[in-house]
């Protein structure tokens, strides 16, 4: 008895009594039963032999059927290794053979300028072409579908890929990309439809995205992109909420590409609605006890054109504010209710502190040079103490003064398992502190004057500055000239 399975659909001469989606088939004249004594794997050069039986869900001491065979068969397909399985009895021996897939040597990318090649070939890892995986031919027209979605978000519609597959020695092959970029569309129209209010002109100045000027070479400007327009209509609707427009939306966006795959139409329909004030202006839910602390951070006044900026500032003022008592995860939400007939907005801001949490740990990461201690008394924010935002603020700042740092950044991270206490973490870059100055002149008596300078900021790592100036003038002796500041200080 003999099972197959292929790629492509075999010629059967006996009835098919079982099939899968890998055209898998069963060809007998009556079915077979033994028990297995022995298992053996043939074909293997890459995979390891433990690999096929840990796949298999036939042992030794199991009754082999042609319910397992196709079990088998479908189990080492779905590894992906191998492009071929058959499965055979030699008397009560086993037999699986095996054709593996080759495996990708080199991932070669030809015709590329707007990308660099390793960043294409990253984006190829992704969809499973990279050197060393295992080949599989289905993948390469993801692959393509790949490279060209990398060149639509620059806006090259017209990107062709070739893709050649070399066989090479040991069961390996090679992949080459070859890719004709094409030339770059460009926006030819711009338009917003549905403004009465403003002119179109002056709304399109709110965009990133134009049909072009001379500096569009450079800016790329005249290139759409999903992302940038994104952007822009969400500045196009800022525009509005932030002068009134309390019930403007966006009808409709509409890009269109023309057969040429150089020219690009933009269509944004939108709908003004009517100019709104702002009403009556209430603030409710935990407050505690601060009412007109709290109350003195809103920026809105009755009767003041709506505003949606001065909506987002006056919340966030709230938040932080309630940071500085200990309350992290405080949120002051903004419920507006628009009343269309007087054209007001009426706004209650519910304030939802949380839970106060304390920091457990301030955390210092990137570090290799500095003394943990000469950071950690920069810190005004401590461990076991409520959280403070202004202290964690005033900590990163103080820390970036030191001048040992390139960059630091400062984040807040939940404890797993609790509700009240955080983390927080702090990451630097460190930079060169120590600085070598060498010069040379005439003096006023025409001699030579050689001077060398020298200064280390954070000596050792200890926060501590030293340093030293040499001078020489020809026919003089040497000066040594110390600093105005002391030699060491911290």
């Amino acid at each position: 008895m003999t099972i197959r399975s292929t790629l492509f659909p075999a010629r059967l001469v006996y009835p098919v009594v079982a099939t899968c989606a890998l055209s898998v088939g069963v060809v007998h004249a009556q079915a077979t039963q033994f028990v297995v004594k022995d298992i053996e794997v043939e074909g293997l050069r890459r995979t390891e032999a433990g690999t096929v039986f840990s796949y298999l869900p036939i042992r030794v001491g199991d009754t082999f059927t042609d319910e397992k065979a196709l079990q088998a068969i479908r189990s080492l397909f779905a590894t992906g290794f191998f492009e071929d399985v058959k499965i055979s009895a030699k008397g009560d021996v086993l037999v699986v053979t095996v054709v593996e897939r080759p495996a990708i040597a080199s991932v070669e990318i030809n015709g590329t300028k707007e990308f660099d090649k390793e960043t294409l070939k990253e984006a190829l890892k992704g969809v499973g072409i990279g050197e060393s995986l295992i080949f599989d031919r289905s993948l390469l027209d993801k692959a393509e579908q790949e490279l060209k979605r990398q060149y639509l978000s620059r806006s090259k519609y017209g990107a062709q890929v070739q893709t050649r597959v070399d066989q090479l020695a040991r069961n390996r092959v090679g992949i080459t990309f070859n890719i004709d970029e094409g030339e770059s569309a460009s926006i030819k129209q711009l338009k917003i439809l549905g403004a009465k209010d403003f002119e179109e002109e002056e709304l399109l100045e709110e965009f990133e995205l134009s049909t072009g000027g001379w500096m569009s070479w450079y800016s790329k400007n005249d290139q759409y992109s999903r992302q940038k327009l994104s952007g822009d209509i969400e500045k196009l609707r800022s525009f509005y909420l932030n002068r009134g427009y309390a019930d403007f939306s966006i009808e409709n966006t509409q890009v269109q590409i023309a057969p040429n795959k150089q020219d690009i139409f933009i269509t944004i329909t939108i709908k003004e609605g009517e100019k709104f004030t702002f009403g009556d202006i209430e603030l409710s839910g935990q407050l505690l006890g601060r009412d007109d602390e709290l109350r003195s951070l809103i920026k809105m006044k009755k009767g003041e054109t709506f505003n949606g900026e001065l909506l987002t500032d006056s919340s966030k003022a709230i938040q932080d504010r309630l940071g500085n008592y200990g309350y992290a995860f405080a949120n002051a939400n903004v419920i507006p209710d628009i009343d269309r007939e007087k054209r007001v907005v009426n706004i209650n801001m519910a304030v939802d502190t949380g839970k106060r949490v304390y920091v457990r740990r301030m955390n210092v990461g990137g570090n290799t040079r500095t003394k943990d201690e000469v950071i950690r008394r920069e810190f005004r924010q401590f461990e076991s103490s409520w959280y403070d935002s202004r202290k964690i603020q005033l900590s990163k700042e103080r820390v970036d003064r030191l001048g040992y740092f390139s960059n630091v950044d400062i984040e807040t991270q939940p404890v797993p398992g609790t509700s009240d206490q955080i983390d927080v973490n702090m990451q630097v870059e460190k930079k060169p502190t120590g600085n070598l100055l060498l010069g040379a002149g005439i003096s006023s008596t025409d001699s030579l004057v050689l001077s060398a300078a020298i200064q280390q900021q954070n000596l050792f790592g200890t926060g501590k500055t030293v340093g030293l100036e040499l001078k020489h003038e020809q026919g003089q002796p040497h000066n040594i000239v110390f600093p105005d500041r002391p030699i060491l200080h911290d």
